[in-house]
């Protein structure tokens, strides 16, 4: 790939996975089109097969920079996301690509913070991700894996839970470039030739933790993922809620699960089996939540364990969602 932007960094492709959220992509893209164009020198929205306004509203557009797949399914944030970079990749010939949902989006300045950094030696790098009203995003931490140091997992052994494996205040606080393990693919850049390399996001976990699998994954590869809190973007998002604990809709179950067992195995090598017989309890105290569906949740929560510890994608989602609204 070539650096023909003449920007810190080279071509920077935005990739934003859109569904049946129109409201907040008309806040994302155009935050995205206010970019510097050096800075930002393409924009690719995957619409995965929205029937709310967006494809008209997307049509509607005509901003030179904007590209638009449209998915004749919902294919989820996995598949979204591996079709967009595909896409990118063949047509819009990036130096670095940057993934986020369509509730997020960079802060004014940015994108111009990623140019200005020097990431030789990095083959991918995580913004620091924020709510709107400043406070930091506990979906979108990144993260370092406790079983490959010693001193993390030991902290978190000692009762540290996830803030000894997450990046937290002071990290956010603190300038300067720093490795991590893994991040969400909420302001996730990566090069393209480490895409070119490694390959692109499963598109067969559909949902949840495709991003920790895949950024992990390039770690356990040899790859080099980096952190500097300079470049700030904002995630409205509402996904977890205290006052209802409930996984909704429940075919989500599933794909939750799974993927988690998945990543598991990934991040914790060796120590599968005890890891596994700590969370196997705890998963299932959630079905307490699900009453008037807690059969339902058993036969998905089983299907799951079952796929997750074969390392199996390719059940099809008619079978999960009949499962799920208990048809036979």
């Amino acid at each position: 790939m070539h650096n023909s932007t003449g920007a810190g960094n080279g071509r920077v492709v935005a990739v934003v996975v859109t569904h049946q959220r129109l409201a907040q992509l008309r806040v994302t893209l155009p935050a995205l089109l206010a970019c510097d164009p050096q800075a930002l020198a393409a924009v690719l929205v995957v619409d995965n097969a929205s029937d709310d306004g967006t494809p008209e509203w997307l049509t509607a557009q005509s901003d030179p920079r904007l590209s638009v797949l449209r998915l004749d399914e919902n294919r989820g944030g996995a598949g979204g996301f591996e079709a967009g970079m595909r896409r990118a990749m063949r047509d819009l010939s990036p130096d670095w690509i940057v993934v986020m949902d369509d509730d997020a989006r960079p802060e004014p300045g940015a994108m111009a913070a990623f140019q200005a950094l020097d990431l030789s030696g990095y083959d991918g790098f995580a913004a620091a991700v924020r709510h709107p009203n400043g406070a930091l995003c506990e979906m979108n931490r990144p993260t370092y894996n406790p079983f490959w140091h010693k001193g993390i997992l030991l902290r978190t052994l000692l009762g540290g839970g996830r803030g000894a494996f997450h990046l937290g205040p002071e990290d956010f606080a603190t300038p300067g470039l720093r490795a991590i393990d893994g991040a969400s693919f909420v302001g996730f850049f990566v090069r393209a030739a480490t895409v070119q390399r490694r390959g692109y996001p499963d598109p067969a976990l559909f949902l949840y933790g495709d991003d920790a699998i895949y950024t992990m994954g390039l770690s356990k590869a040899g790859h080099r993922l980096g952190f500097d809190p300079s470049v700030r973007f904002e995630h409205d998002s509402s996904t977890y809620s205290a006052a209802d604990p409930r996984i909704k809709p429940l075919w989500k179950v599933y794909y939750y699960h799974r993927n988690l067992l998945i990543l598991y195995r990934i991040a914790t090598g060796i120590f599968f089996v005890p890891v596994l017989c700590l969370y196997l309890p705890k998963w299932l105290l959630r079905l307490r939540h699900h009453r008037g569906e807690r059969g339902r949740f058993l036969r998905l929560f089983g299907l799951a364990l079952i796929d997750g510890l074969r390392r199996r994608t390719d059940r099809a989602r008619a079978e999960v969602l009949r499962i799920a609204e208990g048809r036979r």
